[in-house]
């Protein structure tokens, strides 16, 4: 893909001498889709050696260069002093290529005549007198107060929460672009978190994972070489770095090899319960319906509607036994439908009573049907919103018991629906399947 803008210059002087066109190095289709795609947020979780830096480094560099004007910054951010530096020295290494042309046109750009940079601070100002700042996540406290333009966080699966919070803040005036990069390093960081949130579909974020076989196909890999190393390391260590597999840390109360295990496309069958997560705030409304046999044949979800709109929906298609969060605002909500239809019922949430559901959810999504070789007792919808919110979903001790929730700023309201129809599932299946775990209601 080529651009050839005219650059605006510093100065009025300087865009009378000099015309710059600029041609984009050649990038991947992966890259170009997502690093330079029109996503103000793009997270991508990526095998080692797969582009991902110098991708971000072109970005970078046309983000200052076609948008920026004197004074504008740009950053990227990298855990560490040693990788700052590894990014600024390949940035020069990329500019010092360039050649000016014999009719004063710039085609290429040389850096010995156009740009200026520093050692400390790593920065590089460009021919617009934009600026591309190298920093450290080390100490949060020193990224904030400045307006950034646009940033790249480097490495972001090794870094602590404290800079994402930093970064997100310099971005707010300028609505700034973000390019989060890293591999997979666990479940528990930041960038793993939001990465599902972007792979959920939330607003303005897109996602993609790149693995050591995409950069193969690509050309940028070698196969012998990934297949070399798939010998020569463990298999967690393996699937982290070249396929992008986190480790399972223990934090997830479901067990992720049962969340992959109990995915099932939707059923066309009838369904046989209902369960029902209300909105609260920004949330979602969530209805997930399973048939007779556990398996989900009903996906609802829903936001932003007045609350009659919600009660008639579920009215109209809530036609069998229902559980219905009724916390909060959801009580008299609840009341009201219970009056006009009797098989709905509300299920209160407390600390005790959401532990007893979330453990019944995953006695389900764990243990295998007692009739239907190869099923659990309950599937999980194979929708990207629901194994997103199942995948983070966590469990922590507490002085006062076990917490179970969405880490703080996510979503779980497929989980709390799935939970409900589990739970209405087990009240109807009651003396049909042994050993069903008992549901005392709250």
């Amino acid at each position: 893909m080529t651009h050839a803008p005219e650059l605006i210059g510093a100065s009025r002087g300087y865009r009378r001498q000099h015309r710059i066109h600029y041609t984009r190095p050649p990038v991947t289709p992966y890259q170009e889709r997502v690093i330079f795609g029109d996503a103000r947020t793009a997270i991508i979780e990526a095998s080692t050696k797969t582009g991902k830096t110098v991708g971000c480094i072109i970005w970078l560099h046309e983000e200052a260069l076609l948008h920026g004007r004197a004074g504008d910054n740009y950053w990227w951010v990298a855990p560490v002093y040693g990788q700052a530096r590894i990014a600024f020295e390949r940035m020069l290494r990329f500019l010092s290529l360039a050649e000016k042309a014999e009719d004063g046109s710039l085609v290429r750009l040389g850096t010995r005549t156009l740009y200026k940079w520093t050692e400390s601070p790593m920065v590089i100002t460009l021919p617009n007198g934009a600026r591309v700042w190298f920093k450290t996540a080390e100490k949060p406290d020193n990224l904030y107060g400045e307006d950034v333009r646009a940033v790249v966080l480097d490495e972001a699966s090794r870094m602590r929460e404290a800079s994402w919070h930093a970064i997100r803040s310099v971005l707010t005036a300028t609505k700034g672009k973000l390019r989060v990069i890293g591999n997979v390093k666990g479940r528990r960081n930041f960038h793993y978190l939001l990465a599902r949130r972007a792979e959920a579909g939330e607003d303005g974020m897109l996602y993609e994972l790149w693995t050591a076989y995409h950069a193969v196909e690509a050309g940028v890999l070698d196969l012998a070489e990934v297949e070399s190393a798939k010998r020569d390391l463990p298999e967690d260590v393996f699937k982290e770095l070249y396929l992008g597999i986190p480790s399972d840390d223990g934090g997830n109360p479901f067990g992720l090899a049962h969340i992959d295990a109990a995915k099932m496309a939707l059923a066309t069958t009838e369904p046989f319960v209902w369960g029902w997560d209300l909105a609260k705030s920004t949330d979602y409304t969530v209805g997930i319906a399973l048939d007779e046999s556990g398996a989900p044949c009903r996906f609802e979800r829903w936001k932003g509607v007045q609350w009659a709109t919600t009660s008639q929906r579920i009215l109209d298609k809530a036609k069998v036994y229902a559980l219905i969060d009724s916390t909060g605002v959801g009580d008299p909500i609840v009341e009201g439908l219970n009056a006009k239809a009797s098989h709905l019922h509300g299920y209160h949430f407390s600390s005790s009573s959401k532990q007893q559901l979330m453990e019944g959810l995953a006695w389900c999504v764990q243990t295998p049907h007692p009739s239907i070789d190869g099923r659990r007792m309950v599937g999980i919808p194979d929708r990207k919103e629901m194994l997103a919110e199942m995948d983070v979903f966590e469990w922590q001790h507490t002085r006062t018991g076990t917490r179970y929730s969405a880490p703080e700023g996510y979503h779980d309201d497929t989980v709390c629906a799935l939970a409900l129809a589990a739970a209405a599932w087990r009240v109807r299946m009651r003396g049909r399947i042994a050993n069903l775990p008992p549901l005392h209601f709250a």
